[in-house]
């Protein structure tokens, strides 16, 4: 199976690395000169020496230890400029979710001392959405805290840093997925349609709002997939499928038999700025492919979060549709799934499988 993205881990990745002035690299090794005694950051803009020239090392006490001296050039000591961008759109994020006012745009990027356009084009490269909408998934993620804690809709409202009532029923349906009143009152009249099928998983449950599929579930008994469907959404109004509903769940089947056709169904996803992040890079996967959560972290330029994107791939509500299953352990193990790991070994064993049949058709 191929993966995601290069972990650097070999020679012949860190010199590809290097070569390329790969940004990503900045971080996960640094090389040293034999002919200079210096030692650089994979993206130091001296000229490339010769390969048979060039030693890795992990980080820059192996290559002091080694008798090399940092470069002055690329100063492989200080803070690198990737991970000063990353501290400073975290800094930024936190201002964000601590503020009870929306900040301007034009207050954000001159925090981070950059212009509004390249200060907007950096945050979302980084966190993968715009800093509004980033703002809106906070603000909404403060309004549910506060409905859920018994606050009435007003206190809510001003709460999260509405200025008026009306700017945030514009937006409640977007965040909520329904009305204040309705998500207070646990999604009570709500309707959700569900349907749960036999597939060559097991038993497969789907389910949708008007906005579209909010959850798909695997199982081995069918009773208990409805059961846990009425856990998630307590006061909703479930009922049995409708005609158009059945074309949507024949689709989803079809889609866990032959995942290479792709999945053209609208998706409810809830979920935080940075799940969604998530769940947008585990999309991105090919069937037949995995990469590591070390891997997806680093995607999403949050190289630490590896425990994070963990939970973000047990959290997902939306099997298959979001592949969290094609997220392995550093050392290409299975680590978990909330189906089950037998299930996530037969997904992975039949789309690789399903991949060599292609390619081999295609040749």
């Amino acid at each position: 199976m191929s993966t995601l993205v290069s972990s650097f881990s070999t020679d012949a990745q860190r010199w590809e690395a290097l070569v390329q002035r790969n940004p990503q690299a900045d971080g996960g090794f640094i090389y040293a000169v034999q002919t200079t005694g210096v030692y650089c950051r994979p993206t130091c803009p001296s000229r490339l020496p010769k390969q048979n020239n060039v030693v890795f090392f992990e980080c820059c006490a192996h290559a002091e230890k080694a008798g090399f001296r940092p470069c002055k050039r690329c100063q492989p000591h200080a803070l690198s400029p990737n991970h000063q961008q990353i501290e400073t759109i975290a800094h930024i994020c936190k201002l964000i979710e601590q503020s009870q006012k929306p900040l301007s745009l034009q207050n954000m990027a001159k925090i981070a001392g950059l212009s509004q356009y390249h200060f907007h084009r950096l945050f979302k490269k980084m966190v993968g959405v715009t800093p509004k909408e980033y703002a809106n998934v906070h603000r909404g993620k403060r309004i549910r805290e506060e409905l859920q804690q018994g606050s009435s809709v007003t206190e809510a409202i001003y709460n999260a840093g509405f200025e008026t009532s009306s700017s945030f029923y514009d937006k409640s349906t977007m965040m909520l997925g329904m009305t204040p009143t309705k998500y207070q009152q646990g999604a009570d009249g709500i309707e959700i349609q569900f349907a749960v099928k036999r597939s060559w998983l097991g038993w497969v449950l789907v389910a949708a709002t008007t906005k579209g599929i909010c959850a798909i579930h695997l199982g081995d008994i069918e009773e208990v997939l409805i059961e846990q469907l009425q856990n998630q959404f307590p006061n909703a109004q479930l009922s049995e499928s409708d005609s158009t509903f059945e074309d949507w769940i024949e689709q989803v089947i079809a889609f866990i038999e032959m995942p290479q056709q792709g999945l053209n169904l609208p998706l409810d996803i809830q979920g935080t700025a940075f799940q969604q992040r998530v769940w947008r890079t585990l999309q991105d996967i090919p069937p037949g492919s995995t990469a590591s959560y070390a891997q997806i972290a680093q995607q999403i330029g949050n190289p630490k979060a590896v425990r994070a994107v963990a939970r973000a791939c047990a959290t997902n509500q939306l099997a298959i549709a979001i592949p969290c299953h094609r997220v392995v352990g550093s050392d290409n193990t299975l680590k978990g799934y909330r189906w089950g790991c037998d299930r996530k070994r037969a997904l992975l064993e039949r789309e690789a499988a399903q991949t060599v049949t292609q390619f081999s058709n295609s040749q």
